[in-house]
């Protein structure tokens, strides 16, 4: 059964022994997986950018009003081409009957913007948002064990043109990229191999302990806070800003990146240079976060979101609307170009800074500590203390993550930023968008199906907090994004209408698959597909906290089942024509583009999965949903630690910090 291979991590042995007839070792298994990571593009020197000479080419910012990158338009070329191949397998095991999908593709496939242009989004929320988003990224991986067969998903994956997340998501996103486009099952595979095996996703300790010696990590607690100082002091002692983002980074990087000390040079924009990647082998990743003004402590909807790729940061936004190259962020830039245009900076764009940036909860931890102690941990003495030193931090901006601003001075007009030198970016969830769809509805990317992945906890409940009833989506993600796409800073954007949180509770929508945009008619202009796949109990309740900081092995294993269950319903038990369902949402636009007749199992399909317009704004009673299938039994961690734990972990680091 699937269950236990996944529950016991063997997933990829198996899915590697049927490549040949030769068995494979499990240790050859993480050698070939894990072995080739993002290029340490900052070595020797670690975490700390480094001044250099700038290239004869000077870097500049590039304004959105050309539209795509010309290094994102040249890319496109090689990876709308090399989806054609996966798209094609995957359609033919769909049983779209009344269409031939092979003789369609055959026939526009010598222009592949003819094809379906198709995106996968990942929501924050912790732990909970990254292995409930990795179980529906392995359901869609052609390389994962049995993902191929009648009614899989696999190969969605390798056909989509674009995989963008944030926060949580994004942890796991940035992980497969910065560890070589490594799949799920090969991290899972982990477990099977000897005691050194790879450092990848052992959640058992948090990251506030730091992770067990053996393999790969050679410190204790001690050493492991001991480099976290180093390195952070390294790049302070260099003439940058810090941050309590930078410690929140490095320690993520411990259990993300499958290096020595969570590979401290490693960089984002070192992507950009690996051949797996340029050859538009694989989606492009684009990871959010939100602009917060100094002084902010609540993000405002209307905030700027910015996007980071293997090339740039930047955003779409009227605010700012450019683009810097990621590779030189950390110079200091006015107007548009380098202050000094000799000198550059590079080595800034370290991965795990990325990624807590898309993650930087700190300022949120204040409402948490701020809250009643149920546990009792906290005495109100400490609690006062910790409150006090969590403030100070806020008011000084550290609880952010700072960069050297690259769009100070530019756009002076409408640029809010444009008059600080440093630039403070929050986690891309704060604007109430969780889930990161941000950069896949802007209209030059044309992308025609978006698979929204919602982990959010949305829900609460009169019971205790683990209860069945909290902590699950109620769509409040998507109505943020639809209300956005109505404001000025939408700038163009098209969102398709959804109903109101009330109405996804009382009509089921937060439990189940749903679709929305179906008819391209009744939009105002093009817009994609959505898929909404919201987190539910299909075979373990997933609704974690999104403070909750371990997880042992079976319970990451359990949630990441979870998710794929979602992602496939329950392998097509719930519904037997969900995969032809899936892939009428996949070629709809294309239909429509090419003048193609909607076959009539798509018509059934959408009868089926598209939101009709039907809204019930009633308050809903306490939520509490049903196992859609047979659960599984699981022993939970000893050292899950629980909220205000989280916070007095957090409060020590912070008072570390502030003692520097």
């Amino acid at each position: 059964m699937r269950y236990q291979a996944l529950l016991t991590g063997a997933a990829s042995v198996a899915f590697l022994n049927t490549v040949d007839a030769t068995p494979y070792d499990p240790r050859l298994v993480k050698a070939l997986a894990l072995a080739n990571r993002a290029l340490p593009a900052n070595a020797p020197h670690g975490y700390t950018p480094q001044t250099v000479t700038c290239p004869s080419a000077r870097p500049t910012i590039r304004s959105a009003a050309g539209g795509l990158s010309p290094n994102e338009t040249a890319w496109l070329e090689l990876r709308r081409n090399a989806t054609i191949e996966p798209m094609r397998d995957l359609l033919s095991r769909m049983n779209i009957t009344g269409l031939d999908t092979d003789t369609y593709i055959n026939n526009h496939m010598s222009n592949a913007s003819a094809l379906p242009n198709i995106g996968i989004s990942l929501s924050g929320g912790g732990y909970r948002a990254m292995l409930n988003g990795a179980g529906v990224v392995e359901a869609f991986d052609n390389r994962t064990s049995n993902s191929t067969g009648t009614g899989q998903l696999g190969g969605l994956l390798q056909a989509s043109t674009y995989l963008s997340a944030l926060s949580g998501g994004n942890w796991m996103v940035g992980s497969l990229y910065t560890n070589n486009f490594t799949s799920v099952s090969a991290i899972l595979a982990q477990d099977t191999a000897d005691s050194d095996s790879g450092s990848l996703w052992q959640l058992g300790n948090s990251i506030f302990e730091g992770p067990d010696t053996g393999g790969i990590q050679l410190l204790d607690s001690v050493g492991y806070y001991s480099s976290l100082l180093d390195a952070v002091d390294g790049k302070n002692n260099a003439g940058f800003t810090t941050s309590i983002t930078d410690y929140w980074g490095r320690a993520l990087s411990y259990q993300l990146v499958n290096a020595t000390d969570g590979g401290p040079a490693y960089t984002w924009s070192s992507i950009a240079e690996q051949e797996w990647f340029t050859s538009g082998s694989t989606p492009l990743p684009l990871l959010v976060s939100d602009g917060r003004k100094p002084g902010e402590t609540l993000v405002p909807t209307n905030t700027t979101v910015f996007t980071f790729s293997p090339w740039e940061l930047g955003t779409f936004d009227p605010s700012v609307y450019g683009f810097a190259p990621l590779r030189y962020v950390g110079t200091n830039f006015s107007d548009g170009s380098p202050i000094d245009n000799e000198r550059c900076v590079e080595g800034f764009d370290n991965v795990g800074f990325v990624m807590g940036t898309s993650s930087s909860l700190f300022n949120s931890v204040l409402t948490v500590v701020n809250g009643t102690d149920t546990t009792g941990l906290l005495s109100s003495a400490l609690q006062s203390a910790l409150v006090g030193v969590l403030s100070d931090i806020g008011e000084d901006n550290d609880d952010i993550a700072d960069y050297v601003n690259p769009f100070y001075g530019y756009h002076n007009g409408s640029n809010p930023y444009a008059v600080s030198k440093q630039l403070t970016l929050v986690d891309g969830g704060e604007d109430d968008q969780n889930i990161a769809l941000h950069p896949l509805i802007q209209p030059v990317r044309h992308v025609d199906v978006i698979f929204a992945v919602d982990s959010s906890a949305d829900t609460t409940t009169s019971y205790p907090t683990n209860s069945s009833g909290a902590n699950w989506p109620d769509g409040a993600s998507l109505v943020a994004t639809y209300e956005r796409s109505l404001d000025a800073i939408g700038n163009g954007t098209v969102f398709p209408a959804v109903p109101d949180t009330n109405s996804f509770i009382n009509l089921g929508l937060n439990n189940k698959p749903t679709f929305f945009g179906c008819d391209a008619s009744n939009l105002t202009g093009p817009s994609p597909i959505i898929v909404y796949l919201p987190n539910a109990p299909y075979v373990y309740n997933s609704n974690t906290s999104t403070y909750d900081m371990s997880y042992n092995d079976t319970e990451r294993n359990a949630m990441i089942l979870n998710g794929y269950n979602g992602a496939t319903q329950g392998n097509g038990t719930l519904d037997s024509q969900w995969p032809t369902c899936v892939g009428c949402a996949i070629l709809s636009r294309s239909l429509n583009r090419t003048g193609t007749t909607v076959p009539d199992v798509c018509t059934q399909c959408f009868d089926r999965y598209c939101w009709n317009g039907t809204t019930d704004s009633r308050t809903p009673g306490n939520y509490q949903p049903e196992m859609k299938l047979t659960a599984l039994s699981v022993t939970s961690g000893a050292g899950r630690l629980s909220q205000s734990a989280v916070a007095l972990s957090l409060g020590l680091v912070v008072a570390a910090y502030a003692a520097l």
